[in-house]
């Protein structure tokens, strides 16, 4: 067909055009009127929505899912594999999800069980007991899933807090949180604290998320010399400050807000972080602000005191 239109839009009588290239006239003004629909391209199936429910119809973001399973399997249900796995999240978080979507997300965080018995580069450091009698000794991070509904997605805020003054020093917020993105905060904070000149570093402070145990995050953490200590799985009371963190934004802002799009969730939130370290107040720093504290501090205004961890 195509070549027979070539030659006839070349000026060739198309009756003696049809017949070189044998096709019947009839057939081929036919299809000049009536062309071939075009086949659909096959995509694949439906899009990943990105998150599951609970049975109480709460979402959970597929983060939030990978965060559950490296707790897992970092304690005594090291010996299950994914469908066992999808038991455990279905007994202990409530979750409505299949095996199918538990095997994927394992895949994806390379834990299915023949990957397990891999060894790693950087064997777990766990959190201990600490006397906190200053700033910068130890820092806390951890990551909140925020939801979107005008955009019906998830949006990451990956926070690092100061036990001893409580600031959040910096954080991340996107639409994805990685191990880079950790890296990268560590980065920024060390410099915000002007801690890159001095031979000390704080400790840090994570549970297992999949950013946590990342080898990018490992290696900064050895570049910059600070000391990176994991939590025990299902312990969150070894995080106890970000996690308070996290709850007051969840209920100071996260809950009290309907985000439109992703632009007017980064906004809220960041000014919510400037709110809360600059005026709000914390009982546990005499009912002054981080940044009011750290300055009263200075001045020998306030009485240092010691934080137990």
């Amino acid at each position: 067909m195509e070549i027979a239109d070539k030659w006839i839009a070349r000026g060739y009588p198309a009756a003696i055009v049809l017949r070189i290239v044998g096709v019947n006239e009839a057939t081929y003004y036919y299809r000049k009127k009536n062309p071939p629909k075009k086949q659909r391209e096959y995509r694949g199936g439906r899009k990943i929505p990105g998150y599951s429910f609970t049975l109480n119809s709460q979402l959970v973001s597929d983060e939030q899912i990978k965060e559950w399973l490296l707790e897992l399997i970092a304690g005594e249900e090291n010996i299950y594999g994914y469908r066992k796995l999808t038991r455990c999240l279905q007994r202990q978080y409530k979750l409505v999800i299949n095996k199918k979507k538990v095997y994927r997300l394992c895949k994806e965080l390379d834990i299915l069980e023949p990957q397990r018995r891999v060894h790693l580069k950087h064997p777990r450091k766990i959190a201990i007991n600490r006397e906190i009698t200053s700033s910068n000794q130890l820092w806390e991070i951890d990551v909140k899933y925020g939801y979107i509904v005008g955009e019906d997605r998830f949006f990451y805020l990956m926070s690092i807090i100061d036990v001893y003054d409580r600031m959040i020093i910096d954080y991340h917020i996107g639409l994805s949180c990685e191990g880079k993105h950790a890296a990268q905060l560590i980065q920024r904070a060390l410099w915000k604290r002007q801690l890159f000149s001095g031979t000390t570093r704080p400790t840090i402070r994570t549970d297992n998320g999949p950013q946590f145990i990342s080898h990018i995050f490992e290696n900064i953490c050895l570049e910059y010399g600070t000391e990176h200590e994991r939590i025990p799985p299902k312990t969150p009371n070894k995080n106890a400050h970000i996690e308070s963190f996290h709850a007051i934004l969840e209920r100071d802002c996260l809950s009290r807000y309907e985000f439109t799009s992703y632009q007017d969730a980064y906004r809220i939130v960041s000014e919510y972080i400037q709110f809360y370290n600059q005026r709000r107040m914390h009982g546990s720093l005499y009912d002054l602000s981080p940044l009011e504290f750290i300055n009263e501090l200075a001045a020998g205004r306030v009485k240092p005191f010691i934080v137990k961890v």
